[in-house]
C-alpha cells in the first residue's frame, strides 16, 4: 500500500483548521506551510502531529508548490485549510490507497457553504484536482485561484468534499475584493486590457449562469445572495482593470491642482486572504 501525504497552505485559519485536520487524520503525513499567523493557527497544526514550516507569502500558485515541495511521499493530497473531507471522501482516498492509486489523479465535487445552510443536492458542483501523483503534477502561478494540473489520466469521482470559506457576506465581499485585485494584477503583468461593456453585460450573465444554470434557485435566499456576490466579484474584475488603465491614460490630470497623487490601487492588499 502507498503511503499519502497532505499538504495545506494556511494564515489566521484557526477557526476552520481543526476540522480540516481532523478529517485527515489517517494520513500518512500532514504539511502546512503558514505565512507567519498571529492566531492560533500554528498550535492548532502542532496539535495535529504536523510538519510545520513558515513562508513569507508569495501568492497562491507559488505557495502551494512550496508547500507540495515538504512532502516526502509519492501520492499527495491538496486542501485549504476552511475544506474538510466527507466520510464518503475518506473512505474513498483510503480505498485508493489500498488499491495503489491506480490512476495520475483524481478529480472531486466539492460541496459550498452558502452562509447560514449547506447547498441543495441538484445544485451542480464543480470539481476540482485534488489527489495526484506527485511526479505527474504541477501548479499554476496565477495570483489567486491556483491550481494544480496532471499530465496522465485523470478520474473524477463523485465522493464530496466540504468548502467553509464563506461564513457570511461580509467575508465573502472582502474575499472577492482581494481575489479581484490579484487578477488584476496579473493580467496588468500580462499587458492585457479591458473593454468597458463587458463588466457592464458580463456581470448579468454570470448571474444567470449561477442561479439558473447551476441552479442556485433551489438553495432559496442564500443562492440568490451567493449568485449576486458571483457576479459582483466578476464586475469588480473588469472595473478595476478598467481603472487602471484610467489611472495610466489620465493620471492626476482629471483632478484639482495639489490633489493628493494617485496611488496604484493593483498593488496593495496583496497577502493571503
Amino acid at each position: 500500500m502507498r503511503k499519502l501525504s497532505v499538504f495545506i497552505t494556511t494564515y489566521n485559519n484557526a477557526a476552520t483548521l481543526g476540522a480540516c485536520l481532523e478529517s485527515i487524520r489517517w494520513a500518512d503525513e500532514i504539511c502546512v506551510l503558514d505565512s507567519f499567523s498571529t492566531d492560533e493557527t500554528v498550535a492548532i497544526a502542532k496539535d495535529f502531529g504536523c510538519r510545520i514550516q513558515q513562508h513569507e507569502f508569495l501568492g497562491y500558485g507559488r505557495q502551494k508548490e512550496l508547500a507540495m515541495q515538504m512532502t516526502q511521499h509519492d501520492h499527495v493530497l491538496l486542501l485549504d485549510a476552511d475544506e474538510m473531507l466527507s466520510l464518503d471522501m475518506q473512505q474513498t482516498v483510503q480505498d485508493l490507497r489500498a488499491d495503489d492509486f491506480p490512476a495520475d489523479g483524481y478529480e472531486f465535487p466539492r460541496v459550498e457553504q452558502l452562509f447560514w445552510r449547506m447547498p441543495h443536492e441538484g445544485t451542480r458542483k464543480n470539481y476540482y484536482l485534488r489527489l495526484f501523483a506527485k511526479d505527474k503534477a504541477h501548479i499554476s502561478h496565477m495570483p489567486v485561484h491556483a491550481a494544480p494540473g496532471v499530465t496522465g489520466y485523470v478520474q473524477r469521482i463523485e465522493a464530496p468534499f466540504f468548502h467553509f470559506g464563506e461564513v457570511d457576506i461580509h467575508t465573502k465581499v472582502a474575499k472577492i475584493n482581494g481575489y479581484s485585485t490579484g487578477l488584476v494584477k496579473d493580467k496588468l503583468e500580462q499587458g492585457k486590457g479591458a473593454r468597458p461593456w463587458v463588466m457592464v453585460f458580463y456581470p448579468p450573465w454570470y448571474f444567470l449562469r449561477s442561479y439558473l444554470l447551476k441552479r442556485g434557485f433551489l438553495n432559496g435566499w442564500p443562492g440568490f445572495i451567493s449568485s449576486c456576490t458571483a457576479a459582483f466579484y466578476v464586475f469588480l474584475k473588469y472595473a478595476k482593470l478598467f481603472e487602471q488603465q484610467q489611472f495610466v491614460k489620465h493620471g492626476n490630470s482629471l483632478l484639482p491642482p495639489g490633489a493628493p497623487q494617485l496611488g496604484e490601487p493593483a498593488s496593495r492588499h496583496q497577502g493571503p486572504v
